[in-house]
């Protein structure tokens, strides 16, 4: 689908009855394809996710953007698909970035809100300086054998105890364009929801991760402490535990949601 000259590409997994849909915002160079386990998990309702511009199969933009330039893209493309009520937003990692930029630019959209693996941005809590170099490049996405190498540093948990995850995970991997991730990175240079998180009104789940390297558990407590009507849940696996643990992590988050379609 275009939108001035910006291909997307998006997925769209039909459900039964008429609960809002959910939006899935993906992780940093992550093609939608890696949600796929997750998605299976989360029966019954409507799920869209998109490729973000420069990643898997959405062209490569002409100019650097920021997260509300994707934010107005993604509410655009639920419009085109039909989806013109409330949805639901989750996000993961840089994608809760995202999630959290749309629930403060379009209220009158978001109904819930599920932040995952995620931080308030340029003020978090970082993670270790060794991993979080290896996250500046794609690297891991165009080679297999080192990727094997440093997921169980960088992505911790199950990936640290089952190397045939890491395997399952590589093989729906699409990698990036290189300009594609580093304007991926641009687009939350600088940037923080630290300064208005208080006014946000969705109800919203906090996912963290007890192992997660990248982004520390406490993150999602401070998350969970500044958003007035969020909830924190601690899962016991690392950064990919919407991967990894989709059984339970799906669970979790169809419970919240059906929550909503109750009132």
């Amino acid at each position: 689908m275009a939108f001035d000259g910006q291909a997307l590409r998006y997925a769209r997994r039909l459900g039964r009855g008429d609960a809002p849909p959910l939006l899935l915002c993906n992780g940093i160079g992550a093609n939608l394809e890696l949600l796929a386990p997750f998605v299976a998990a989360l029966a019954g309702r409507t799920v869209v996710a998109f490729d973000v511009p420069g990643v898997g199969g959405s062209s490569v933009p002409l100019f650097p953007y920021r997260l509300r330039h994707v934010a107005r893209l993604a509410d655009e493309l639920m419009r085109r698909l039909g989806h013109d009520g409330l949805i639901d937003v989750l996000g993961i990692s840089w994608g809760g970035a995202l999630a959290q930029q749309m629930a403060f630019d379009h209220p009158e959209r978001c109904r819930r809100l599920v932040l995952a693996a995620t931080s308030c941005g340029m003020f978090m809590v970082p993670g270790r300086l060794s991993v979080l170099r290896k996250l500046a490049s794609p690297r891991r996405y165009r080679d297999p054998h080192y990727l094997r190498r440093v997921a169980p540093e960088i992505y911790g948990g199950a990936l640290r105890r089952d190397a045939g995850l890491i395997d399952r995970h590589a093989r729906h991997i699409e990698p990036p364009h290189g300009l594609g991730y580093l304007y991926q990175l641009g687009a939350v240079w600088g940037w923080t929801s630290l300064l208005w998180l208080h006014r946000l009104r969705q109800p919203t789940l906090v996912l963290a991760g007890s192992e997660d390297p990248i982004v520390p558990a406490i993150n999602g407590r401070i998350l969970a402490r500044l958003i007035p009507e969020a909830r924190l849940e601690t899962i016991a696996d690392g950064h990919l535990f919407i991967v990894t643990s989709a059984a339970a992590v799906a669970a979790s988050v169809a419970s919240f949601l059906a929550a909503g379609d109750e009132r």
